[in-house]
């Protein structure tokens, strides 16, 4: 292991170089096209089996080891941000409005560097390492699912991944037993009422208030429909009526997202929603339409598997921390793999150095400390390798 270690080290600037490369050429969810073409090339290189528009944009690698023994799958994702980026680095992306602003231009430096340090030890290796590069996370439904019917996870045994987090402090992993991230949702409700003069509210059915009704009573389901031992989230994120300033709209739009950690409250919260809207709507006379999306499910780690990964991030160097946490809301289609094979999802801290309050995933000056790659490195390298020796 401390070899490994030594050969991660050895190729730091390597992987840096990488994220900056990827970083300065970003590519939205579903047009992925020249970063796929890079994925393969390196991997190519390297002599690896390599499958390309794997459900859409995705890539995947194969590495046999020498000797026989369990397929360990370890998953990186690679698209970009509809975001116009504000850092000022000197790799900044050259792509007006798209931007890495969520990590996973490190998340795919991370796995090529895993890929060259478990290729010089494929002489030694108990089992074989494939690699899923996946396309489109950012944007439901996702790479994940289509890559999963495409094949990507035929014959492994186990998964691992891990998400680079800038507000969590450098050195820091943290991981946890049970459901980690919530399922992701989306609602749209159209309220259809009748439009005519402000002047005259009284001959329409002013679409405006009716809809601001409904802002305020979906807050109620949460807070009184839903078990307080669960948890749940509804955010109404957009409200559309455009018209002049005269004229009571006609209709009003609103949607927003729903998150929850258990699929009866998911259910639940669709049935809610729909009921509110129903009795708003009723209470003025208007008429509506309602749709609910399903988007990511649940992510729910494997004891087993989380519990190893976290004895295997004690003994990495580098690491000053390792601790569970509570689940967070945000989703991740990490979760389809999850939902076929064992394994387990953890977070890198990758907190840039002297930065006391970093700027959130999904900020124009986003930033992760790039140290925090060979942290992630070592994590999956070594938990490949033992993995392999103890199955």
């Amino acid at each position: 292991m401390e070899q490994l270690f030594a050969r991660v080290d050895e190729l730091y600037d390597e992987i840096v170089d990488i994220r900056r490369h990827l970083h300065k050429h970003p590519e939205l969810s579903f047009e992925e096209v020249e970063t796929p073409k890079f994925i393969a090339d390196f991997h190519n290189d390297l002599g690896h089996e390599v499958k390309t528009g794997v459900g859409g944009n995705g890539v995947v690698a194969y590495l046999k080891g020498a000797l026989d023994g369990p397929t360990v799958a370890l998953r990186a994702d690679f698209d970009a941000l509809p975001i116009q980026e504000e850092t000022g680095l000197p790799f900044q992306s050259i792509h007006d409005g798209v931007m890495h602003a969520c990590g996973h231009d490190g998340h795919t430096a991370t796995l090529l560097g895993v890929a060259k340090v478990l290729n010089g030890m494929k002489a030694g290796l108990k089992g074989n390492v494939v690699f899923i590069h996946q396309h489109a996370e950012e944007l439901p439904p996702g790479g994940a699912k289509a890559m999963i019917e495409d094949g990507c996870l035929d014959g492994v045994d186990v998964i691992f991944g891990t998400h680079l987090q800038a507000q969590t402090p450098f050195r820091e992993i943290n991981y946890r037993t049970d459901a980690l991230q919530a399922a992701a949702d989306k609602f749209e409700i159209t309220i259809k009422g009748k439009g005519g003069h402000g002047a005259m509210p009284q001959d329409t059915k002013d679409s405006i208030l009716i809809a601001s009704q409904l802002v305020d009573n979906l807050q109620q389901i949460v807070s009184r429909r839903v078990n307080p031992l669960d948890s749940a989230v509804l955010s109404v994120c957009n409200f559309e009526a455009a018209g002049p300033y005269n004229v009571i709209a006609n209709s009003a739009k609103l949607s927003g997202t729903v998150r929850t950690l258990k699929e009866d409250v998911r259910d639940h919260m669709d049935r809610e929603i729909r009921r509110v809207v129903e009795g708003t709507c009723h209470l003025s006379a208007a008429d509506f339409e309602y749709e609910y999306k399903k988007g990511y499910p649940v992510l729910v780690n494997h004891k087993e598997e989380t519990e190893f990964v976290r004895d295997i991030a004690e003994t990495v160097p580098g690491v000053n921390e390792v601790k569970e946490i509570d689940p967070i809301m945000g989703g991740e289609d990490y979760a389809y793999y999850l939902q076929e094979v064992k394994g387990t999802y953890f977070f890198t801290g990758a907190q840039p150095d002297g930065v006391k309050d970093p700027f959130p995933h999904h900020h124009p000056k986003f930033d992760i400390n790039e140290e925090s790659l060979l942290i992630a490195a070592k994590i999956l390298a070594k938990a490949t390798v033992e993995y392999m020796e103890s199955n």
